[in-house]
Formats: structure tokens, C-alpha cells, sequence
């Protein structure tokens, strides 16, 4: 596709649904056409029941047909709508997306909060200069609160917590009958959180995303420079003391707020100053973007080439694979070097497993994580790897892939597939064959570097008759690569139909040496 090129999104969150149609000049810079924000608080009664309520149904349908309307009037055919946590959490979400898809003809799609936080990672990346150190990003919805170590390279770990805005003012109503009472018992549960510890001197900044922090910027009437907000930390703490000492319509009255902003703003500012507080930052950068502008910025870059589509959704699972295994002290160089094996045996043999793009990225997750279960124990880790990789986030892949994801880890080693094993059984018969071809190939790329030293740096496959030939090239004789392999190679042949020999540089000029020998 050609520049200028037009794109909307929509991002369906628990406090608000948001929308944003763009014409983009090139990859990187866009104008506004329209935006709209709809005030369905779709978190309303869903963080208690885990039912989204059907007023908030009908409102989030009515919403998205105003979108759709949008669309047609400035001709625009490529968007994308992302829902967060009160859908994802709820037991009647996937309701809601078939009826706003049959009702309004707009397509809507879960995100999980790995992929929110890449998401807004890249609309801050465009706004902020992030040149230099690790940054701390916090992003708060009416669900959940994502916090994200990041530099101008991407994500290098990040958490979602169950403490968004609607969800603490729900879960706290009725805790206290006066407003002072209220914030002792919110800052009370807000103390409770906790986030990985950062080390002294390297963090160069606390970065804020959300609307709550953009309206408590605008309170402090900070000044803003470049769409950009400097909030202090001091000045966030007075408006949190006169935020608690007044009622909701106080609030509206005294700052001008909106219903569905004067009610969460205090449970929000208390959630920013608790992560500013653990972070030991004095002051909150507000860059005034969101969920909204990273699916603009995303979509943009996956449909101007096919090429950039594939690349960049296999980048964002690398690196959200990669800030999982940091999580859990992994050993990068090797899961970096399993994964780089990995890709390239599925590149080369292609023609025999016949599996697709998505399933590389599939692969390339499972070899970055499939030793993390070592964190609880070397004994059985392949379990625990499995069952950490199941309740991991991890960005662009859904609830399913990531499924598949810990089974193709669970199977790097000892027992291999089968029907009795409980999550195995319970695929359908295609999926089953993937993770038995992906974990084949993933006991190869595992044998090569068996003792985490990453000797073999290159790999290609050849045939000959019904053998599967793997010469490798690296330093050493490679002893402990050949008797692994010789224990991971039967999945391979079994599931492929093929014997499997491991062969090196100097075998080759061996045999080409007795064969000369041979013949004189």
C-alpha cells in the first residue's frame, strides 16, 4: 500500500471505549480525521459477577455502529478494535464480540496485557525520546494496571495486576460511608502492591499512560511541552489529600470532572503514586497517548507490506518471550541460541513439516522459554516450564498459542507427545500435529547446544535417500551434541518418517579423504 494511507482503531476498554480514524503521510506521523470517546463503562458490575451487564452491552454495540458510520464516511477499510480486561475477564465476552460483529459489522478482538503493554510501548516510543537508560511505564485501565521496564529497543519485562480504577472503586464500595474513610481503606489496598526491584541508577525515568493521569496532569496544570506532561510527585500527592476529603459530586463540581472521571480519579492517583513511590521517581512524564495510538502506529506497519506484517508480530513475540525468561533468571544465551537453531532447521526443512509463519513464532517462543520451569526446579522443569508458559502474557499471541506454546516447551524433553497426557488430549487433531512437529524440532535445536555453550554456530540440513543429514559447523568435537541428539533424534523420525545423523566439517573431509584413498 501507498502513503498517504488511511487507518482507525478502536480501543474498547472497561472505563470508556475510544476511537481514532488516521491518514498516516509515512509509517511514523499521521493527522487526526475524527475521534470519539464513548462513556460504556463496560467494567460496571463485571469485575464482581464476571459478566459484562447487558446496558453496557447495548452501549458498546450502539457505540461501535457510530464507529462503523465513521469508517464508511471517510472511506476507510483497514482498522483495528482491541477489547482489554473487563471483556477478556468476563465469562460472556466472547457474546459481546458476536453481537457487536452481527449488529454493527465491526470485528472486535481481545488483547491480553502483554500486548496492551506493547501496544502502548509504541505509542509512547514515537512521543518520548527514550535514546538513553531503561524507563518504568505504567499503564492504568478501569481493569488492570500494566507495569513495563522499557527502553527505546522494546519491553524487557512487564506485569499486568488486577487493580484498575473501576475494579478497585467497585471492589472497596460501601468499605467506608465518608470520603476520608474511603481513601484510608483504598491506600490501604493499594500498599499492597508490588512490582520487580529495580536497582539504583538505572532508571531514567517513570513514564504514565491513561486518561486518569492525563486529567490529574491537566488538575496540576503542569505545563505541556510537545504533547508532553511533567507531573511532581508532590504535586500528585496534594490532589490525591483534596480528592479524598470530597465526595464524588463535590468533585465534579469543585474540579470540573465528568461522572465517569470523578469517581475513579482517586483510586487512580493512588495507584500512580504507589508505583512512583516503589520505583523512587519524583516526578511522572505524561506523554498523552495510549492503547489507541500503538493500534494506529501497529496497523499502519502491518499492512503497508506483508513482509513488515510478519516480521513485526514475530518481533513482538521475541520480546515479550524474552521478558518472560528475564522474569524467571533464564539462561539467555542459550534460549537465544535454541531459538536462532530452531528457526533456522524450520526454515530449511520447510518442505517436510509443511507448517505455517504462525507456527514459527509458536517455535521461536517455546525454544526462548523452554528451560524458565528451572526457576522452581531442574527436576521436572519441563513441567514447570509448561505450566509457567500457560499463565505467562505474551504479546500478539492469543489464549490458544500460547497453549501451544508450553506444550511444545513441555515436550523439549523426556516423555513425547501423547493421547493420555491431559492438555495434549484435549487439541484437536491439527493442533496436536503441530506441536508434535515443533517439538521434534525443538529437541533437535536443544540437542546442538547441550552444554549451554553455544559451540555450534551453524546448521544445515541435507538429504540423502531417506536420511536426514544435520552438518553443523563449531568449535570442538562436538561429543555431547552427537549422544544428544541421538536421544531427541527418535521424535523427529517417527513423527517425519525419516532416520537423522548428525555430521561436522571435518566427518565431511574424512570421508572425502578415505573415498580418495579409496580410488587411487
Amino acid at each position: 500500500m501507498q502513503f498517504p494511507l488511511r487507518v482507525a482503531a478502536v480501543d474498547v476498554g472497561s472505563n470508556a471505549i475510544r476511537y481514532a480514524a488516521a491518514e498516516f503521510v509515512d509509517p511514523e506521523h499521521y493527522v487526526e480525521l475524527d475521534a470519539q470517546r464513548a462513556p460504556v463503562r463496560l467494567g460496571h458490575g463485571a469485575f464482581q459477577t464476571g459478566h459484562l451487564e447487558e446496558d453496557a452491552m447495548a452501549g458498546t454495540v450502539a457505540a461501535m455502529a457510530s464507529f462503523r458510520r465513521s469508517l464508511d464516511t471517510l472511506g476507510i477499510g483497514t482498522y483495528r478494535a482491541v477489547a482489554t480486561s473487563a471483556v477478556r475477564d468476563s465469562r460472556n465476552g466472547a457474546a459481546l464480540i458476536d453481537r457487536v460483529r452481527q449488529e454493527s459489522g465491526m470485528r472486535l478482538e481481545t488483547i491480553t496485557g502483554g500486548e496492551e503493554a506493547q501496544l502502548v510501548w509504541r505509542a509512547v516510543r514515537r512521543r518520548v525520546p527514550l535514546q538513553e537508560g531503561r524507563w518504568l511505564m505504567v499503564d492504568l485501565g478501569g481493569g488492570s494496571l500494566e507495569v513495563s521496564l522499557m527502553d527505546r529497543a522494546g519491553i524487557a519485562w512487564s506485569e499486568s495486576h488486577t487493580m484498575g480504577a473501576v475494579r478497585l472503586l467497585e471492589d472497596l464500595a460501601g468499605s467506608s460511608d465518608s470520603p476520608a474513610g474511603f481513601g484510608r481503606t483504598m491506600a490501604e489496598y493499594v500498599a499492597t502492591l508490588r512490582i520487580p526491584r529495580i536497582h539504583d541508577g538505572d532508571l531514567a525515568g517513570l513514564i504514565a499512560t491513561g486518561g486518569n493521569i492525563e486529567a490529574l496532569a491537566d488538575l496540576a496544570e503542569v505545563e505541556e511541552t510537545d504533547g508532553i506532561s511533567v507531573l511532581p510527585l508532590d504535586a500528585l500527592r496534594g490532589l490525591m489529600t483534596q480528592l479524598a476529603s470530597l465526595t464524588v459530586a463535590e468533585r465534579m463540581e469543585q474540579f470540573d470532572l465528568r461522572p465517569d472521571r470523578a469517581d475513579v480519579i482517586l483510586p487512580a492517583a493512588m495507584l500512580y503514586e504507589r508505583v512512583a513511590f516503589l520505583a523512587g521517581a519524583d516526578r511522572i512524564m505524561v506523554p498523552r497517548v495510549g492503547v489507541r495510538e500503538g493500534v494506529l502506529l501497529d496497523l499502519v506497519e502491518r499492512v503497508t507490506t506483508r513482509q513488515a506484517y510478519v516480521g513485526g508480530r514475530e518481533r513482538e513475540v521475541f520480546a515479550a518471550a524474552v521478558a518472560v525468561g528475564r522474569r524467571y533468571d533464564f539462561d539467555e544465551s542459550h534460549a537465544r541460541h535454541v531459538a536462532w537453531l530452531a528457526s533456522s532447521l524450520f526454515d530449511q526443512l520447510r518442505g517436510l513439516h509443511g507448517l505455517s509463519k504462525n507456527d514459527r513464532c509458536t517455535l521461536i517462543a517455546a525454544a526462548l522459554l523452554h528451560d524458565i520451569g528451572q526457576f522452581v526446579s531442574y527436576r521436572k522443569h519441563h513441567k514447570h516450564s509448561m505450566y509457567l508458559i500457560q499463565h505467562a502474557e505474551l504479546a500478539s499471541l492469543n489464549d490458544a498459542e500460547i497453549g501451544l506454546v508450553a506444550l511444545v516447551a513441555r515436550y523439549h524433553r523426556r516423555a513425547e507427545p501423547a493421547d493420555r497426557h491431559p492438555v495434549f488430549h484435549d487439541l484437536g487433531a491439527k493442533d496436536r500435529d503441530r506441536v508434535r512437529k515443533l517439538s521434534a524440532l525443538l529437541r533437535l535445536a536443544d540437542s546442538l547446544d547441550r552444554e549451554h555453550l553455544q559451540r555450534v554456530d551453524g546448521v544445515e540440513a541435507r538429504w540423502e535417500d531417506d536420511v536426514l543429514w544435520l552438518e553443523v559447523s563449531g568449535g570442538g568435537d562436538l561429543l555431547l551434541e552427537r549422544w544428544a541428539l541421538e536421544r531427541k533424534a527418535p521424535l523427529f523420525e517417527r513423527t517425519f518418517g525419516v532416520g537423522i545423523r548428525l555430521t561436522t566439517g571435518e566427518d565431511r573431509n574424512e570421508r572425502r579423504g578415505d573415498e580418495k584413498r579409496a580410488t587411487g
